[in-house]
């Protein structure tokens, strides 16, 4: 657990652990913000219900690793849950981990189940220049689910060039690989939709809605964190039906190709049938063949069955069947 607290009066951020809870209870005006990382623990959980007057059942969503993201009000706070991009995540292949927050006027206490890369840019940039917390609280949860969102938009632009690649070279080679991975792209764009679709729910009733924790001020920040939001789910949706429309593009060329191959093979079959059928016929052990006794009987057959082979070869490519 560690701790900023902001006094407004002097304009000083002082950062500290658990301590800084009890100098915030002191004040009027102090603001603090607490975050966690891990497990929220009894001993921590009895902390933040009794120093914030947190809804036990809302600490009990915040202590478990998988929630669905939702917004709940309370008397003098605002609980939210966020999914964002772990640490690792570099790429489309995401792996999401869960962040909680408690919002009121004069605390923030969020919880992440790992380490949160978004959060640790915002504390960094708040220990050099307060600029937020001289805002409010409200100001450092808009800045924070905006920078969750500009790390969703980066791989999302990012898949954008690797499906125009896969697009490119649908055409100049058919390969089982290329459906697996746009196969892959497409059920991570499922799950990233479906993420979006709870943010986008929640933005909208936060910027629509008054909220404890919320201020009139915070309106156009929330409403800039709703458009990025709103784009994302934009893309995702454009980049899962482009996925879509490769699939559906590898089969029909697969499909294509190989009905040419047996297209092939069936005229090749269709042109030894007859061939077949007269060898097999002269072919047979009968004593009482007449063609058998004519000097130039071998040359004749041979001189049938090419001009059968070459009729239907002709008449094949005639009707462009070949």
């Amino acid at each position: 657990m560690k701790c900023l607290l902001f006094h407004p009066e002097t304009q000083e951020l002082k950062s500290g652990g658990e301590e800084l809870i009890k100098s915030w209870r002191a004040s009027d005006s102090a603001t603090i913000w607490v975050h966690l990382t891990g497990e929220l623990t009894k001993e921590a959980s009895d902390t933040f219900r009794d120093s914030f007057s947190l809804h036990p059942l809302a600490l009990q969503d915040a202590s478990r690793d998988r929630h669905p993201p939702k917004l709940e009000e309370f008397e003098d706070h605002t609980f939210l849950i966020l999914k964002t991009l772990s640490e690792d995540t570099k790429d489309i292949d995401f792996a999401a981990i869960q962040n909680c927050f408690f919002i009121a006027d004069r605390f923030l206490v969020s919880r992440s189940s790992e380490r949160c890369l978004s959060i640790e840019k915002l504390w960094a940039s708040e220990m050099e220049t307060p600029v937020r917390f001289g805002r409010g609280i409200d100001s450092i949860i808009s800045r924070l689910m905006r920078i969750f969102m500009d790390r969703y938009l980066e791989i999302l632009l990012d898949l954008e060039s690797k499906l125009e690649i896969l697009e490119d070279g649908l055409l100049d080679k058919v390969d089982d690989t290329v459906l697996a991975v746009v196969t892959g792209y497409k059920a991570d764009l499922k799950k990233l939709r479906r993420i979006f679709l709870y943010h986008e729910q929640m933005l909208r009733e936060l910027k629509e809605g008054t909220f404890p924790g919320f201020s009139e001020a915070c309106h156009h920040e929330l409403n800039d964190v709703y458009e990025q939001q709103e784009r994302a789910s934009s893309l995702t949706l454009l980049y899962y039906e482009l996925c879509s429309d490769l699939i559906d593009g590898y089969l029909s060329l697969s499909s294509h190709r190989l009905n040419q191959i047996m297209k092939v093979l069936t005229i090749v079959t269709v042109v030894f049938v007859p061939l077949g059928f007269l060898a097999g016929i002269y072919g047979m052990n009968f004593v009482n063949i007449p063609e058998l006794q004519n000097r130039y009987g071998y040359f004749i057959l041979l001189s049938v069955m090419a001009t059968i082979a070459t009729t239907l070869l002709i008449s094949f490519r005639r009707k462009r069947w070949l």
